[in-house]
């Protein structure tokens, strides 16, 4: 059974969504500008995999995450350029796209723009003020907060605290602090679109409530976000959607936390904005994702040095294990029939069992992961040298088939085994500033040393690589290597 922690109600609520056997998923997505950082793509990689355990389940999954491509950044950015908002927006569009490509994760169902609905939002606006939530002044239309009793019971905000020592300013058009634009009306030199108040353009927050009752109707199951979107983007969205309708919004809100570096938040203030494309240009897409779910969604992930060490070595020992079962599959006979281990069978059984808990529990993705370490753990504890015995041909098989299923959920675990080694392996040497080359030189000279009997040769050699934090391991082939993790 699944559970989960519903940000309105602040408690674990077993998930049974509105029409059986469908589940509807709305993610705020980015507002188009430039390349997005990596923090924003953490709501992707978790909702990808929300996506993935629902559909384990025989559910049907309509994932949807829209584009904002009217605001305020792209058109200071058009202007910047000289160029239209449009061919922006679009721009970077295509560059989301490219990420999110780059990172492994399923296309959405659909991806809606603003531009695409702005009658949607327009007849919204218009029934809003029909019901008497909004109002106009001077082209522009505004929410009247106080015309929504339950404003404030996503947040937990009380709206008389809100509006303490805030007033109205003179030459205002509020009626109260709190209201907020609906529609807004053009300035010179802006695009603009027609309305029955003019020409100009939505506010930020009735895009998204025209656009979910566009593609789903008036009520979701699962509307996400970060945290930072709680208040006062997702208030605002209550208050249009139900002020509008009349009836429940949303009901299950996901809301994911913050990323940091080395315990600070990120921020252009601090300088240590860093985006995705450009971390993936430096690492991998499965670090990126092994470090988004490693770490539970509703706690901060630390993107520093040591996180990223983390990652690497995680990843490492569970390819290193794979790598392993490759092997033995390579070089065993043909095996038709047989058992697994009983240890490594009743890790793989039980951690099956407790993963799909973890799952159901919120997404508890750690403890996911420290079952798929566990059943790493029962495997290399099988391992014995010399030819693989049938028994060990079937673990490793066995083994295999296990982690790509796992995998599969998390949309991790699944690249070619030896060459993401080797591509963890050249992430390591570079950092560390050795070459390959060099490295594949000293293990053979190594190798050839030892061959020839010359020991204090080879030792000295193997000395030297472990100084540089390089593991060798002697096959009857030769030697093989990797940067120690």
């Amino acid at each position: 059974m699944l559970k989960i922690y519903n940000t309105i109600s602040k408690t674990k609520e077993e998930f049974k969504p509105i029409k059986a056997g469908e589940v509807s998923i709305y993610v705020c997505g980015p507002t188009v500008y430039d390349f997005l950082h990596v923090g924003n793509f953490r709501g992707p990689v978790f909702i990808n995999m929300v996506r993935n355990w629902l559909e384990t389940k025989s559910l049907k999954v309509n994932c949807v995450t829209n584009f904002t491509d009217i605001d305020d950044r792209i058109l200071n950015r058009s202007l910047k350029e000289n160029v239209d908002s449009l061919v922006i927006s679009e721009r970077y569009i295509s560059e989301y796209k490219t990420d999110f490509k780059n990172l492994g994760l399923r296309p959405h169902t659909s991806n809606p723009k603003v531009t695409e609905h702005l009658p949607a939002i327009i007849s919204m606006t218009e029934k809003l003020i029909e019901n008497g939530k909004a109002y106009v002044v001077d082209g522009e239309v505004l929410y009247a907060v106080r015309s929504f009793d339950g404003y404030g019971k996503l947040s937990k905000r009380d709206i008389e605290d809100m509006r303490t020592g805030t007033r109205v300013q003179p030459g205002e058009k509020k009626k109260d602090v709190l209201d907020f634009s609906l529609w807004k009306p053009a300035k010179p030199g802006e695009p603009s679109w027609p309305s029955p108040w003019g020409p100009g353009r939505p506010g930020w927050h009735i895009e998204c409530s025209a656009m979910i009752e566009a593609i789903f109707g008036d009520t979701i199951d699962i509307h996400g976000g970060g945290m930072d979107l709680i208040f006062p983007h997702h208030e605002n969205e209550v208050a249009q959607s139900e002020g509008a309708s009349g009836k429940p919004f949303v009901k299950y809100w996901l809301h994911w936390n913050m990323i940091n570096f080395g315990g600070m938040k990120m921020s252009k203030s601090v300088g240590n904005i860093r985006t995705a494309r450009d971390f993936l240009s430096e690492y991998h897409s499965e670090i990126y994702k092994f470090m988004i779910l490693s770490v539970h969604y509703r706690s901060p992930s630390d993107f520093s040095d040591v996180g990223i060490e983390r990652a690497v070595s995680g990843l490492a020992r569970i390819y290193s294990a794979l790598a392993h079962a490759n092997r033995v599959v390579s070089d065993g006979a043909a095996v038709s029939t047989g058992s697994v281990s009983p240890a490594l069978g009743e890790a793989m059984t039980k951690g099956r069992v407790k993963l799909h808990e973890a799952m159901d529990d919120d997404f508890n993705t750690p403890e996911a992961f420290a079952e798929i370490f566990n059943v790493v753990r029962a495997y290399n504890g099988s391992v014995k040298p010399g030819k693989p015995s049938p028994e060990a041909i079937i673990n490793a098989r066995s083994l295999i088939d296990w982690v790509r299923e796992q995998g599969k959920i998390l949309s991790l675990l699944e690249q070619d085994v030896e060459s993401f080694l080797v591509q963890l392996d050249d992430i390591l040497l570079k950092k560390k500033g050795l070459d390959r080359a060099e490295i594949e030189s000293k293990v053979q000279a190594r190798w050839s040393a030892k061959v020839q009997k010359n020991f204090p040769e080879s030792d000295r050699l193997r000395d030297e690589l472990v100084k540089l934090g390089i593991a060798v391991a002697d096959t009857a082939d030769g030697s093989r290597w990797e940067v120690a993790k």
